[in-house]
């Protein structure tokens, strides 16, 4: 049989586990890309940055919303042309969506703003014009997507003999490609609604948005490197964001736990026993994928045939942050197709919701804990950087955010709270994360002999 996840061993050489392994690090994703409001990102949302803006035409309508202290023309190192300083007379996101609809016949942008317990309007010349996208590339990726996902569940469920040579295993793959369907079809729903509720979000907002832009990836464990889309413009507050921002993961395991239930149920339970030479590749756990696997079989697999001397709850812990020890010999799900969809799919939510920059857990923390957020940045990349000595895929995920997640999406409208309901809302989200993490997904070992 083809190693997989659970899989039983019976590899016929060893060049099919490299593969795997190569692969196996891989990160899969679906990135929501909020370009944010830093100095050199506005010169390229708004042109027209620090064109003159007459104030005889903007200060009575500041007024209107806003008890001015004082008025600060900007000079070229500042990030605006005029700044407004006071007290907001009204609701300050009925007062932002006052000043942002009289400005725009101007080309105006105001920035809300608060600093030193005073409230701040900035006056930005130019406004966003979102330019339309061309849905025949999101058409042509998703497709390709759809054709790599189906080579990766035949992969998966293909069990027949298979030569030696790489290029007759291909012909043999490509014509059983039939048996990938149900793990492509069951992906494909998943990362779908994930991206859509995103969307349809942004939608609901009047947000202009793009299409999912689904990323092809043959040869790999899913077939896909996940997806991600782009807002046009930046987000009017923090609510916004957050509901763009929490609407795909939720919308995904909505779709990614049914998916997972039904396959552990056509899946078996069956012990690992490995021949000298033989490896396996076990999917890891995360406590939600625990609790699925109890639902579905009544026990905390994989069950090892002897603790070694350790209290369960110890040897749970240290398998369930290193991945060791591989329980040969003891019990495991032998996780269907469909199984194995669903597991990934809790696996594109724990990515995403990592609480840093532009994913959609950066988003979460963001609006939850404003500027504070930063001082979580070098915990998240010391922890990721100890677990990658379990999976190295961890090194290039703590890289990845190093580099590009040190910026957050920073709506229009910094003044307004969240609501109660939304600040549970972004709480729920964290636990999430918690729950679906997967501290080592995969995990690799050979017998000896």
């Amino acid at each position: 049989e083809w190693l997989g996840p659970g899989g039983l061993p019976g590899l016929q050489n060893r060049w099919r586990v490299a593969l795997r392994a190569a692969v196996g690090s891989t990160p899969i994703h679906s990135r929501l890309s909020l370009k944010p409001l830093a100095w050199k990102q506005l010169c390229c949302l708004f042109r027209d940055l620090m064109n003159p803006i007459d104030t005889n035409l903007t200060t009575p309508i500041i007024a209107q919303v806003l008890s001015i202290d004082d008025i600060t023309l900007g000079k070229e190192k500042d990030k605006y042309s005029v700044r407004y300083r006071g007290k907001l007379l009204t609701e300050s996101s009925k007062a932002f969506e006052q000043v942002a609809s009289s400005l725009k016949p101007y080309g105006i942008t105001p920035l809300f703003r608060e600093e030193d317990g005073r409230d701040i309007i900035l006056l930005i010349s130019g406004v966003v014009k979102p330019r339309p996208s061309n849905p025949v590339i999101n058409l042509i990726l998703f497709i390709l997507t759809f054709l790599s996902m189906i080579f990766a569940g035949t992969l998966y469920a293909y069990s027949g003999p298979l030569p030696e040579e790489p290029i007759g295993f291909v012909k043999i793959i490509f014509n059983n490609l039939i048996i990938g369907l149900p793990f492509a079809i069951s992906l494909l729903a998943i990362l779908l609604t994930h991206e859509f509720g995103h969307y349809l979000a942004a939608r609901y907002h009047k947000t202009h948005v793009t299409l999912p832009y689904f990323i092809p990836f043959p040869f790999s464990p899913f077939g896909t490197m996940g997806a991600f889309i782009q807002l046009k413009e930046p987000p009017q507050d923090k609510r916004t964001l957050l509901d763009i921002g929490i609407a795909g993961p939720l919308a995904g395991l909505v779709v990614a736990i049914p998916v997972l239930l039904y396959g552990l149920s056509q899946s078996t339970v069956e012990r690992i026993i490995l021949s000298p030479g033989q490896g396996i590749q076990l999917e890891g756990n995360s406590i939600l994928y625990l609790l699925s696997k109890y639902i579905v079989f009544g026990q905390l697999l994989p069950a090892p045939n002897s603790y070694e001397g350790v209290s369960p709850f110890i040897y749970w812990i240290r398998f369930f942050f290193t991945g060791h020890p591989v329980p040969i010999g003891g019990l495991d799900v032998i996780i269907s197709p469909i199984a194995w969809a669903g597991w990934a799919g809790l696996l594109v939510t724990a990515l995403n919701l990592i609480p840093a920059g532009q994913l959609d857990g950066g988003h979460i923390s963001y609006v939850l804990f404003g500027k504070r957020v930063n001082f979580l940045l070098p915990l998240i990349l010391g922890f990721l950087i100890l677990l990658g000595f379990a999976w190295s895929g961890w090194w290039l995920w703590a890289a990845l955010i190093f580099f590009l997640g040190r910026y957050h999406a920073e709506p229009l409208d910094q003044i307004t709270p969240l609501d109660p309901r939304r600040r549970r809302l972004a709480i729920i989200g964290l636990v999430i994360f918690f729950l679906v993490f997967t501290p080592v997904p995969l995990m690799l070992s050979f017998a000896g002999g």
